[in-house]
């Protein structure tokens, strides 16, 4: 039995013509349902997210306490204006990005 060109280009022509209904299908089904696709994938990250830190998924769980010892942190020195690298008004001796000492 011999294979004639045509038969293989009729194939090859029936394989595209049937791909290409795929690619127009799906992307008709995304394009009439983007927004519930987005919605759904932004449900699912803030619940991710809200796991990742520790609070149970849904409104009702608990947010978690900071952990022992936070309490213990120093306070900050200086007025909420002081400048970067001084503390009580008085330099560290830290360099200034973008100074030209």
């Amino acid at each position: 039995m011999k294979i004639k060109f045509n038969d293989v280009a009729n194939a090859i022509s029936v394989a595209s013509g049937v791909t290409l209904a795929a690619v127009i299908a799906a992307g008709s089904y995304v394009y009439v349902n983007r927004q519930t696709i987005i919605e759904e994938v932004k449900e699912a990250a803030i619940e991710a997210a809200m796991e990742s830190i520790g609070i149970p998924s849904g409104l009702g769980g608990a947010v978690p306490q900071l952990p022992e010892g936070a309490s213990d942190l120093p306070a900050t020195g200086g007025s909420v204006g002081s400048a970067a690298g001084s503390v009580g008004g008085k330099s560290m001796g830290l360099p200034v990005p973008g100074s030209p000492f």
